[in-house]
């Protein structure tokens, strides 16, 4: 069911650095007076289907729309195609909010154990009819093949009986894969999307900022299925970008093109950030097993999700009795934001949040420190950020 929305964070999370080969890009086009195509232009248009085709995902330009931000692309596909959205529960903060802009009712379905990112298929179907019994038109679902809270990947057994529960209920697929390309081990959990699985049914979204550009750079892809439906949802989705002037700023614009040919130093700025995602989650996800509370292993970006209900009674005498004063508490004792799980449309009374390790950084030197060591472990910036995250946790502990 619909749930009153948290307030929205304040601002994008800091990422990485800014790589200076894209930093020149940008300086290069500084001089550009004519505005970049409502969608994307040309250049954009032909590095985006190379980068989705070396990801087996043959595109494409008329596939393609640009837009300056995940969340403004999000709105103009949602409001294209219309209807109620189903996402799931947990979903990444911003999800909620767009759904709801957009128009329709949102609807939010729990994911099964071994993941998030998809709903559990069976709840999907049952919420599904029960939607529709009520007089409401479920459209659209907003999935995730690597999740934005949890940090896992979703395994391609369980996505392929999502897609098959919403191709029997003529859902629309969004499959946001900001992070499909940080997974932390090559030769772990294969990342299969819905668009490899039910391409005539699905909408690739990515994120480009802080994924593959800086997070100050707003910039997204989508890529629509060729079809004559398709085509339509793409065409109103330009109009949509086109009302509210969703531009690139040519500067921007030329070094995201630039980013998606994935020249040499991206793809090591890419494969850094990957292993530096990787040691940071995998070490926080160990000091909080320390402390008793639950998390799902991360396997791909920059995030986990715990969840601290086995803390309660300690928590309770630091006067921290739901998400919203956990987020509060946290986030004072870490000097950096730890949204909690009623920003992710989970439960207030749960004692759940996500944590950001790479946030405990401070500032682009330590961070690009980390990112030149071979083993991020060893960085003295990274053993100083584990130990007093650490240090943190263990005070929960403690009667």
């Amino acid at each position: 069911m619909t749930q009153p929305i948290a307030p929205a964070l304040a601002a994008p999370e800091s990422g990485l650095p800014v790589l200076p080969e894209l930093a020149e890009r940008v300086a290069g086009a500084a001089g550009r007076a004519e505005p970049e195509p409502v969608g994307g232009g040309p250049v954009l248009h032909a590095a985006a289907c190379g980068y989705f085709g070396r990801r087996g995902l043959w595109t494409e330009p008329g596939q393609v729309v640009a837009a300056p931000g995940a969340q403004g692309l999000l709105l103009a596909l949602l409001a294209s195609v219309g209807g109620d959205v189903l996402l799931t529960r947990p979903c990444a903060a911003w999800y909620t909010a767009v759904a709801r802009l957009a128009g329709g009712a949102s609807y939010h379905v729990p994911v099964p154990a071994e993941c998030g990112g998809v709903p559990d298929p069976f709840a999907l179907l049952e919420t599904v009819r029960r939607i529709r019994g009520e007089g409401g038109r479920p459209r659209v679902l907003v999935l995730s093949v690597a999740d934005d809270p949890t940090g896992t990947l979703v395994p391609p057994e369980t996505l392929h009986e999502v897609c098959e529960a919403a191709e029997a209920e003529e859902l629309l697929i969004i499959s946001d894969e900001t992070w499909r390309d940080t997974r932390y081990d090559a030769h772990g959990t294969v990342v299969v999307g819905p668009a490899e699985m039910c391409p005539e049914h699905t909408v690739v979204l990515t994120d480009l900022a802080g994924s593959l550009t800086p997070t100050a750079w707003p910039a997204a892809l989508a890529r629509l299925p060729d079809t004559e439906y398709g085509r339509a949802v793409r065409d109103r989705t330009l109009a949509a970008c086109t009302a509210v002037r969703a531009l690139l700023a040519p500067p921007v614009a030329a070094a995201v093109a630039h980013a998606l040919d994935e020249p040499e130093p991206v793809r090591a700025r890419m494969a850094a950030a990957a292993r530096l995602f990787g040691a940071l989650a995998t070490a926080a996800h160990g000091r909080l097993a320390l402390a008793g509370a639950l998390c799902r292993p991360p396997q791909a970006g920059p995030f986990l999700y715990a969840d601290l209900g086995e803390l309660r009674p300690a928590l309770a005498a630091r006067g921290v009795s739901d998400s919203v004063e956990l987020e509060d508490h946290l986030g004072a004792r870490l000097g950096v934001r730890a949204p909690g799980g009623h920003r992710f449309a989970d439960d207030p009374d749960a004692l759940r949040v996500r944590f950001s390790p790479l946030a405990l950084l401070p500032g682009d030197a330590a961070r690009q420190r980390a990112l030149d060591a071979a083993e991020p472990l060893e960085s003295p910036d990274v053993a100083r950020a584990l130990a007093a995250f650490g240090a943190v946790l263990g005070e929960l502990t403690e009667g």
